[in-house]
């Protein structure tokens, strides 16, 4: 089965088509970022529009990538929720048209079910049951994937997500945006332990996070060193955040991957790609004799290939939308 993917949550602009929720025939993502930095972060009007713009370009160009018309694909799948919702509208808007002048069925896919069928698409062997970290610019999600349309929330964030918080800190430091990747890089050499960090819990709930504490104790320490005339070491600041961060999302993640007795562990979103999270998922993974699956870096951040490979899925469980499917701004997975 092949899967026309649409995807249209925040910044990129991205369309698929993935051939029974395994294979890419090709993705193709128009990128906003460059856009987007000169503002330190996302600003959705401007996210909207360009979608607009770009959604027909790219859409035809994953077409012709996969040697396909569009007659010739068997669904079309649409990120319908979470998201920014101007954004998601976009998406919504032109794969119903789709859908309907293609005589397809459409198919509504969650973000962050996608995000976890990235893996899927890396990783031909796994299948549920398996624990998934999912940590992103707007999600922190401890996730357990009972099937591939069962999906259980163990642990969430109460604040700020991982990738938020990320982008913030990077903001303070002149790091720039994205801040994810800026801070890895900044961070390569310096030494983790300069800077000790506040480690925050959430009473009564051991799987859930907290990272606004975290993230505004890296902003006071910058901001008493700019009243005091005082030099931080980037690198070094950097390096402590990012390693705290990691280190929170690991403990709570194996706890949770301790008491349930999972084996078989994940990682998706873009934060996924952050060198230090991978290094210690690997350790923590190898010390309990798991299974360790990380998606490759260019499945980490936002695309439409993931979403047509959580689609095939969605469609095998018989979830079809009509005409009247509209965008939602926030859904739990």
């Amino acid at each position: 089965m092949r899967i026309l993917a649409i995807e249209t949550s925040c910044d990129e602009t991205a369309a698929a088509v993935v051939e029974d929720g395994r294979r890419v025939l090709s993705s193709v993502i128009y990128s906003q970022i460059e856009e987007h930095r000169q503002y330190g972060g996302v600003v959705p009007e401007i996210a909207s529009r360009r979608h607009t713009e770009q959604i027909i370009p790219v859409t035809v160009a994953a077409l012709e990538q996969a040697g396909l018309a569009l007659p010739e694909v068997d669904a079309v799948a649409v990120t319908y929720a979470p998201g920014l919702i101007g954004a998601l509208l976009v998406g919504v808007g032109f794969a119903k048209g789709l859908a309907l002048s293609a005589r397809k069925p459409l198919i509504p896919v969650h973000h962050i079910r996608g995000h976890v069928a990235a893996n899927y698409l890396a990783h031909q062997l796994l299948e549920p049951p398996f624990l998934c970290l999912v940590a992103s610019g707007g999600h922190s999600h401890i996730v357990e994937v009972c099937g591939y349309t069962d999906f259980h929330t163990i642990g969430k964030t109460r604040d700020d997500a991982a990738g938020e918080a990320f982008d913030k800190v990077a903001r303070v430091l002149g790091l720039g945006y994205p801040g994810g990747v800026a801070m890895d890089m900044a961070g390569q050499g310096g030494d983790a332990s300069r800077y000790p960090l506040p480690r925050p819990k959430v009473t009564g709930s051991p799987y859930d996070f907290s990272f606004s504490g975290l993230k505004t104790a890296v902003i006071n320490l910058a901001h008493n060193a700019l009243q005091k005339g005082e030099t931080l070491s980037v690198p070094d600041l950097a390096a402590s955040f990012g390693q705290t961060m990691a280190e929170l999302l690991c403990q709570r993640f194996f706890d949770a991957a301790d008491h349930l007795g999972h084996k078989t562990l994940a990682c998706a979103g873009g934060v996924a790609a952050n060198s230090r999270l991978r290094a210690l998922l690997e350790t923590g993974a190898g010390e309990r004799g798991c299974a360790l699956y990380l998606p490759p870096l260019s499945l980490c951040g936002d695309n439409a290939a993931m979403i047509g490979a959580q689609g095939y899925y969605e469609y095998r469980a018989g979830s079809v939308a009509d005409l009247d499917l509209n965008a939602v701004a926030s859904k739990p997975i």
